[in-house]
């Protein structure tokens, strides 16, 4: 009876002890599960970012397109000020003085010991003619702003630009890392199998020692190019202006080059860019804007007449007036709306001013503005060749990568096959692992020049749709 109390006691305890750890467990696996379903929803809630997110983001936050865009507000204002220029100016003022000691009162031109003055007055002036100055003024402001809209343009294109090389870049060096990593786990295959033939004694000791020093030679590869992968992320990161510590990744386009491409030729290309590029619509604004600038040094040359009034009153506590009273004589001061009202002065006048000599500033800013038009022209010219340059040179860079790419594909195929075959021929010992290796080697080095000549081919590609007008993305997978 007792034995049995013991026992039942002891079984009672390991079932609370078993319920314990039941509890545990079970907490441990809720905590697990709770944790991996956290992290899941933390990896689902991170943005992708496509390529069109980049560029609108840079759009909005980009430090040199918001420099720009104050640029082009400072141009806004000038425009702006040139036609309120037209309107007449006006403008007020008074002064109020006291004197003390001997002091001329200059309304009587009297002396006095003591006296205050007041002094207001009202001016107008207007330019009636002046060599079309203001008018050309005006029409050079508005190219000067257009232009600088377009260069604000430009800007956002040159960053669209650079962000999507940086984005093909990142992309390139993801597939360059899977290509690294997939060597590194085919060697360390071709390790344990050489060991094995080492210990049965079919292989020497030899070509276990070339398989581990290559497999070690290709992590490494494998770590730089991880490095590179994040070197590339970096350089987006920095274009966006964000830190390096910003959780980011991109989404990954389908870019398969599968037939034959559809390019427009050079000369059509830049037909349609030379009436549509930023660059080159900035230049031809500030063509027509050095234009301006000639003209407005002629019309120094021109009279210009000028039409002004005025309108002036006064007070001063010594202007006095004598009344008579009876049998007194009493003088006293002027009252000051008697005195503001009695002094008044009106006045119009219209003055004509003729150039006849000013020690040639006229002639040397007539120059300037002549070497100004000239050398604007030579930009225009300058930007245009420039835009033929790269458009040919995207064309050709295209075909070229193109060809290099299918070219690439039958290489690959033929080290592929050459490398399987020689794998065979390793294994059973009829080759040495430094053949081995060669053969591995040669199909890593095709196979990254088919990755280099596939993303230079669709990049080139891009910046020709991109003369066109056609907008810089990817389509997703």
């Amino acid at each position: 009876m007792t034995l049995f109390i013991r026992k039942s006691k002891y079984f009672h305890q390991k079932e609370k002890m078993m319920d314990s750890r039941t509890i545990l467990r079970n907490f441990k696996i809720s905590s697990l599960i709770f944790f991996v379903l956290l992290l899941s929803i933390i990896g689902y809630s991170q943005k992708e970012w496509s390529l069109t997110d980049c560029i609108n983001y840079a759009i909005e936050n980009n430090i040199e397109i918001k420099q720009s865009e104050i640029n082009t507000a400072t141009y806004e204002i000038n425009l702006q000020q040139s036609k309120l220029d037209l309107i007449p100016s006006l403008n007020a003022s008074t002064s109020q003085s006291y004197g003390w000691g001997r002091s001329i009162n200059y309304a009587n031109y009297t002396y006095s010991k003591t006296i205050r003055q007041n002094y207001f007055q009202l001016s107008s002036n207007v330019t009636v003619f002046q060599g079309f100055q203001k008018s050309n003024t005006i029409k050079q402001n508005s190219y000067d702003y257009m232009a600088s809209q377009f260069d604000s343009d430009e800007m956002r294109d040159n960053i669209s630009v650079r962000l999507a090389y940086a984005y093909l870049q990142i992309l390139y060096s993801h597939e360059i890392l899977d290509v690294a990593v997939n060597q590194v786990e085919v060697t360390n295959q071709q390790i344990n199998r050489t060991q094995k033939l080492v210990d049965a004694g079919t292989l020497a000791k030899g070509s276990l020692l070339e398989i581990q020093s290559q497999g070690a030679q290709e992590e490494v590869n494998a770590i730089m190019s991880r490095n590179n992968l994040n070197l590339a992320y970096l350089d987006l990161l920095q274009l966006l202006d964000l830190p390096a510590s910003e959780r980011f990744e991109i989404v990954k386009p389908n870019l398969e080059v599968t037939e034959e491409p559809q390019l427009l030729k050079p000369e059509e290309v830049y037909s349609y860019a030379v009436m549509n590029r930023p660059q080159i619509l900035s230049a031809e604004y500030r063509v027509k804007s050095s234009d301006r600038g000639l003209a407005i040094a002629k019309g120094l040359r021109s009279p210009s007449l000028q039409l002004s009034g005025g309108w002036n009153t006064r007070y001063s506590n010594r202007e006095m007036k004598t009344t008579i009273q009876g049998m007194d004589t009493i003088t006293s001061v002027i009252p000051f709306g008697e005195q503001f009202n009695d002094y008044q002065d009106k006045n119009i006048s219209i003055s004509l001013n003729i150039p006849i000599f000013n020690g040639y500033q006229t002639s040397s800013n007539i120059s300037r503005a002549k070497l100004n038009t000239r050398y604007a022209e030579n930009n225009l010219e300058l930007e245009k060749n420039t835009l033929r340059k790269s458009i040919e040179q995207a064309y050709s860079d295209a075909i070229a990568a193109y060809k290099a790419y299918n070219a690439t594909i039958k290489s690959v195929k033929s080290f592929q096959e050459a490398f399987k075959y020689t794998e065979q021929k390793f294994n059973v010992g009829m080759v040495n692992a430094v053949e081995y290796n060669l053969a591995k080697s040669r199909l890593v080095q095709a196979e990254s020049e088919l990755l280099q000549a596939k993303y230079d081919f669709v990049f080139k590609k891009k910046i020709l749709d991109f003369y066109m007008g056609i907008p810089l993305e990817f389509l997703k997978k």
